[in-house]
């Protein structure tokens, strides 16, 4: 019943009786100039107004720490010391305890890291898993019928098309149709030929009454200027040129230019007949057809591009521009004084020409300089030094060629100095030779003389 006792409450604290003690404290302090500690006061809580009082809590004695080892007042459990793990030590901590016995009182004597024990929990476990329900792997795909929903779902709900799809469709067919009646245009329109600013209806053949009736060579002929004609005005009806507009280098020269009204009232008395494409193929067939019997015919082969180059050239050489007329005619029909005016204008676009290639070229020439400056200065440097090399193997070349010639010279010269320095040699031997025996003689006469004397 001791143990259980509730402890006593800790007397409270005055805290206006300490703040008077520090302010007493703080009062009588001397200066801090003199050094030394600090005055000790009383903490305060100054986290108010008001001095904080600490109210004091009877602590719980339930929930608290126990007082006694499990088991038993004062003893270890059944009178040995508990085992955990391994026998014979402590455990690493206390078990925990609480005194309304919620915690049941724990064995420590029980058998956890035996064999038969771990065997006898495995079967447990074992047991208690086959129990358990068999499963199962049948299982249903169900499909909603979808369609009879669907189907008055759409008769419901009108599908409504994006106005981007509408936008790109409608130009897609605007494409093909304007493609396919291109290519039921002539092949001017088609290729972006030059086209004639005025067109001449006075190329058909008059015949009057007292004229020969034409063959039919003739006639054919005839027939395909008219169909000429017909296309070149409904050409300019519907796919104009600048220079049919007036708008062309011969603006100055706009009353030549035939007008629209003029090019409708042609085609209202010679209506333009339109083909299909299975019209235009047999067409080109038929004439790729013709084209073959005349080349065999004439014996025509195969044109090489000097052959075509020679007859276009001829072939030009024959039409003379006039600038005065903004046409072009026969030469051998035109004036002195149009020949000369045609030389001028020829000679100006060629200058023109040749001011604007001259322009091009020199801001072409102005770019590369820019991008291959470094290349441009690294390769003078190495043409500079390419030509010192080919100065020194030069220089070389002729040292070699000269010790060279020398070395032969010296080599055909050994022969005769060593013949001469031979003889030298072998006439100073002599020579000393001779001067020794006279030396000898002299030598003896001058010893004979001493003796007689």
């Amino acid at each position: 019943v001791a143990n259980l006792r509730t402890p006593r409450t800790p007397a409270q604290q005055d805290t206006v009786l300490q703040e008077a003690q520090n302010l007493m404290a703080l009062s009588v302090v001397d200066t801090p100039l003199k050094g030394g500690l600090n005055t000790p006061l009383v903490e305060s809580d100054f986290s108010g107004v008001t001095p904080k009082h600490a109210v004091a809590q009877t602590p719980n004695t339930v929930l608290g720490t126990p007082m006694h080892t499990p088991g038993g007042q004062g003893m270890t459990p059944r009178g040995m010391t508990p085992r955990m793990g391994v026998a014979g030590q402590t455990p690493l901590r206390t078990p925990a305890r609480d005194k309304l016995n919620i915690n049941q009182e724990e064995d420590f004597d029980a058998p956890i890291n035996d064999k038969f024990y771990q065997k006898d929990m495995k079967e447990q476990l074992r047991q208690g898993l086959a129990g358990l329900p068999r499963p199962k792997n049948d299982y249903e795909i169900v499909v909603e019928d979808l369609g009879e929903d669907m189907d008055e779902t759409n008769e419901g709900e009108q599908f409504i098309a994006d106005q981007a799809d509408l936008d790109e469709q409608s130009e897609a067919e605007q494409l093909a149709k304007r493609q396919k009646e291109m290519r039921l245009r002539s092949q001017s329109v088609q290729r972006d030929l030059p086209r004639p600013a005025d067109v001449n209806n006075h190329i058909l053949r008059v015949t009057g009454p007292g004229d020969p009736p034409i063959n039919e060579l003739q006639r054919a002929e005839e027939l395909i200027k008219k169909e000429m004609l017909v296309m070149q005005h409904f050409d300019a009806v519907h796919t104009p040129t600048p220079g049919q507009l007036g708008m062309g280098p011969g603006k100055k020269n706009q009353k030549n230019v035939t007008s629209q009204a003029q090019h409708l009232s042609y085609l209202q008395q010679h209506p333009y007949d339109k083909f299909t494409e299975d019209d235009l193929e047999q067409a080109k067939e038929l004439l790729k057809k013709e084209m073959g019997v005349v080349k065999v015919g004439m014996n025509h082969g195969d044109l090489s591009l000097e052959s075509y180059s020679q007859v276009w050239e001829e072939c030009y050489s024959q039409v003379l521009y006039l600038p005065s007329q903004n046409r072009y005619t026969r030469a051998n029909l035109a004036s002195k004084k149009d020949r000369i005016e045609s030389l001028d204008k020829r000679l100006e676009a060629n200058r023109n020409s040749m001011t604007k290639d001259a322009k091009q070229a020199a801001k072409l020439e102005k770019k590369l300089k820019i991008l291959l400056g470094g290349y441009q200065s690294r390769s003078q440097g190495l043409v500079k030094q390419l030509n010192d090399l080919y100065e020194q193997i030069e220089q070389t070349f002729v040292e070699f060629k000269t010790f060279e010639d020398l070395r032969k010279h010296e080599i055909g010269a050994i022969p005769k100095r060593m013949e001469s320095l031979t003889e030298d040699v072998q006439r100073q031997m002599e020579r000393e030779k001779e001067l020794q025996k006279k030396f000898g003689e002299m030598q003896y006469k001058k010893d004979v003389l001493i003796y007689d004397s």
